[in-house]
């Protein structure tokens, strides 16, 4: 969904680092890391499944995508 929107330049990433969400894991990334979305941004969350439903703290953010953690 964001491949065309964020990315681009002067786009912001709707998460920043230290907020916290509880998100679903939608799926898992090639590394085995969950996957979950806020506003369609993907969140790469580890030690997670597929199905949790957890609270998270925004480590790192790309241009793309970014890293939490479970809290």
């Amino acid at each position: 969904m964001y491949g065309d929107r964020f990315g681009g330049y002067g786009q912001e990433a709707p998460v920043k680092v230290g907020e916290r969400y509880r998100v679903k894991i939608e799926s898992l990334g090639k590394g085995g890391d969950g996957i979950a979305k806020v506003k369609g941004f993907v969140i790469f969350v580890p030690n997670t499944q597929v199905g949790d439903e957890v609270e998270i703290v925004i480590n790192s953010v790309k241009r793309k995508f970014a890293f939490g953690e479970v809290i």
